[in-house]
């Protein structure tokens, strides 16, 4: 019933009992005359009450007609997408607020030895390998932002800030574009990212267990590899068993890359993960990949950094495999345990040219180095977790002398190039316990035991980790 008929028929019936005979009403003129005004009384409270109600479907009409110019059609809407298993979590932000964070982190670094002198036998590091800076110091602090452009594509963005040299330097980690709507569980990436190599190079490092990255990371990937390229990755269509199956083309610029200067596949990845669940409490995933890197000119550190001297440059081929498996499971009480673990083999063959004042030498290289860790964590309350990872790798290198215009002996020419076999294998024990009072922050102490180089280094570390802003779930 619309407004107008409601008022007839409240009309129809005052009207009705203001005929009432007057002896019915009230045995006086008095109470005929209190009768009367009770009646215009409701009638007015009616017609407050109707004209209250007009008002609010004309506001409601209103609202209804300003939400319909301004919302995005249906087909834009932005739907919430999910990946299984190893695949970050892009949830349905607004295309026009992205999810921002920052993530600070920080800590103090003390050594028994020279930080300035580190090393590894027969293991020259590049890249952004190395020690934390000693004493307290800013580490590693990342801004990100990230959403869905649309319902084809998510966009994120990562800019890192971090101490080089006592310098403060500015850097684009991440920048890329991933497909959702791709038919038949296919995916691509596109732009600048963290390679699929192993297991721990594609988090970030505050998603770490540790403060610092494995031996074999600081060796082979220069401590994180990350390339402009393109990623193509295939998740297959079973329920009990996660099969995911990808492919990397990339620049080739960055170590354990170098010179390359615009050929897309330089370097060439290819991975599997197979994964799943045991029981109710219990999950695995395990990795396999293989890295073909065509070298342009590799820099490297040498054996002792030594500044006067031109580091050392390799040009030939590289081939790194890896295999990495890792289990995770629950307990009641807030209890966890995760099991860790990645084995590398390096396989390269090429030449290694080492400069002097006085000219260059020229090394033919054919090595085979391999190196692993292993670790265990386990949160045993709530807010506290505790674990131990151990190193180890080994060199097996052959190096031959074309040319030496450097005035300097064989033997030293070799021992610069950092590529030299020696009888120590460098390894490493870790300790650490960190605490997280709440999800977005932690702070962490860790205890080093290395003989990376022949003399042991005792390396003490306090981290904190803090988040601010929007923050996805990290991968698997």
């Amino acid at each position: 019933m619309n407004t107008a008929n409601l008022r007839a028929a409240i009309a129809v019936a005052l009207a009705a009992s203001s005929c009432l005979p007057a002896n019915a009403l009230a045995s006086n003129a008095q109470d005929l005359a209190e009768v009367r005004q009770m009646i215009r009384q409701v009638k007015q409270q009616y017609e407050a009450r109707i004209e209250a109600l007009e008002e609010r479907v004309r506001i409601a009409e209103q609202k209804a007609a300003s939400a319909r110019q301004t919302a995005p059609r249906s087909e834009t809407q932005v739907p919430e997408v999910t990946k299984q298993v190893s695949t970050p979590t892009k949830t349905g932000d607004n295309s026009f607020n992205p999810a921002i964070s920052f993530i600070l982190q920080g800590g103090a670094a003390t050594y028994s030895l020279d930080p300035d002198d580190y090393h590894m036998d027969g293991l020259p590091l590049g890249g952004e390998a190395g020690l934390h800076q000693e004493g307290l110091s800013l580490w590693e602090t990342e801004m990100t932002a990230s959403a869905n452009i649309d319902n084809l594509f998510y966009g994120q963005t990562t800019i890192g800030l971090h101490q080089d040299d006592d310098e403060l330097e500015v850097d684009l980690e991440e920048a890329f574009i991933d497909t959702l709507s791709l038919p038949a569980g296919l995916g691509l990436r596109v732009g600048r990212f963290y390679s699929d190599i192993g297991y721990l190079n594609a988090h970030h490092t505050h998603a770490w267990d540790f403060a610092d990255a494995p031996l074999a990371y600081q060796a082979f990937l220069g401590k994180q590899y990350r390339d402009d390229g393109a990623r193509a990755t295939w998740v297959a269509p079973t329920e009990e068993v996660f099969v995911e199956v990808g492919a990397e083309l990339l620049r080739g610029d960055a170590y354990p890359g170098g010179g390359n200067k615009g050929d897309l596949g330089a370097v060439k990845l290819g991975y599997i993960h197979i994964g799943g669940d045991i029981a109710d409490n219990s999950s695995w995933q395990l990795g396999l990949s293989h890295m073909d890197v065509d070298v342009v000119s590799r820099t490297s550190g040498g054996h002792a950094h030594d500044t006067t001297t031109t580091r050392p440059s390799f040009v030939g081929d590289s081939r790194l495999s890896a295999i990495d498996l890792v289990w995770k499971s629950q307990f009641p009480g807030g209890r966890s345990l995760v099991l860790q673990g990645e084995y590398f083999l390096r396989d390269e063959d090429g030449q290694v040219t080492v400069s002097e004042t006085a000219g260059n030498a020229l090394l033919n290289y054919d090595g085979e180095q391999s190196g692993w860790y292993t670790q265990g964590i386990f949160q045993f309350a709530p807010r506290w977790r505790t674990g131990v990872r151990y190193d180890r790798m080994t060199a097996d290198n052959n190096l031959a002398m074309v040319s030496n215009a450097t005035g300097e002996t064989n033997d030293d020419i070799f021992e610069e190039s950092g590529f030299e076999n020696t009888s120590h294998d460098p390894d490493r024990w870790t300790a650490m316990l960190d605490w997280s009072p709440t999800e977005f922050s932690r702070v962490r102490m860790q205890y080093a035991h290395d003989n990376s180089r022949v003399k042991s280094d005792n390396q003490f570390m306090l981290q904190y980790i803090m988040t601010l802003g929007a923050h996805g779930a990290h991968q698997y």
